[in-house]
């Protein structure tokens, strides 16, 4: 009965997993290969045959003064700035929170529900909103700056560096109740019994915090970190609705630039080569934040 069992088991479990593999297979792995051809073509859909023309799409990013090169490095320089500049606050401030509402407080849940709020919001609706907000003429943030005294003419979306910062601090208001909750979750699962020994050791908050709380989410982090640098530099709907790119196209991200190339001038093929050098960039980003974190494990754990 056992060995009939088995073969029964395996076939049940594969029931349940074909309409995940059905969707995986027609909606990511397809459009994946069928992309990768398309970057090693002149592929457009005005011509009726496509030619095959190797790794010119990718040598021509790669070449100084060719029609794709410049534009592209300038979008893929936006979106480092972005990341760079987003990341550190996407994982501080969810991490602060975290730890304040996994203290026993009155009202924990409502604060959890407001923090988490905003996620459940479209892109577009976030960007109808804060567009009217930080406008500068009439938005609400300058006018309740200049009731304060302070200067109420900022550009917050048309100039440098205010939109970098807008973009920035709607981000985070945005996003960080995901990260919140994924943080929260880990602190729960922490023995509560490290913490009563640390204080027994003499250890306050703050070396609680760094001795036992942040050893304990290192798998959690790991997690956070990588999937938040992935989100950020996957960045289109807060730039194109917000900034429209500018000035100039200093907001302009890659991926803005990627389905501009692809969808708007039907450059379909330089478009899926971009798309494949990114992927390539945030494929290594992971690698080794993975890795630093195993390396980070290991040696704690000796």
């Amino acid at each position: 009965m056992t060995g009939l069992a088995a073969p029964r088991r395996t076939k049940t479990a594969y029931l349940f997993l074909a309409p995940f593999l059905i969707l995986f297979i027609v909606f990511v792995a397809a459009p994946a290969v069928f992309g990768l051809w398309i970057s090693l073509t002149n592929w457009s859909p005005f011509r009726a045959s496509q030619s095959f023309v190797g790794l010119k799409n990718y040598i021509d990013l790669f070449t100084p003064g060719s029609a794709t090169s410049g534009d592209f490095w300038q979008s893929m320089g936006a979106t480092g700035i972005f990341t760079i500049a987003s990341v550190p606050f996407l994982l501080v401030v969810p991490l602060l929170i975290a730890v304040l509402l996994n203290r026993a407080i009155r009202g924990g849940t409502v604060f959890r529900a407001v923090f988490f709020a905003p996620y459940v919001l479209g892109v577009a609706v976030i960007g109808v909103i804060w567009k009217y907000l930080l406008d500068t003429q009439s938005g609400i943030v300058n006018h309740v700056l200049g009731m304060l005294g302070l200067p109420s003419d900022i550009p917050w979306t048309v100039n440098v560096p205010w939109v970098w910062v807008s973009l920035v601090g709607v981000t985070v208001w945005w996003t960080l109740g995901f990260n919140t909750v994924i943080i929260l979750a880990g602190l729960k699962g922490i023995n509560t019994d490290l913490y009563e020994a640390a204080a027994l050791d003499g250890a306050g908050a703050i070396r609680q915090f760094f001795s036992v709380t942040l050893p304990g989410l290192r798998q959690v982090m790991t997690f956070v970190v990588t999937v938040t640098i992935l989100a950020s530099a996957n960045m289109f709907g807060q730039s194109y609705l917000l900034t429209k790119g500018g000035p100039g196209n200093q907001t302009r991200t890659a991926i803005m630039y990627i389905s501009d190339q692809g969808l708007s001038q039907n450059n379909m093929a330089a478009a899926s080569a971009m798309s494949y050098v990114l992927f390539v960039f945030l494929a290594i980003i992971s690698i080794v934040n993975f890795r630093l974190q195993r390396e980070r494990s290991e040696r704690a754990s000796r």
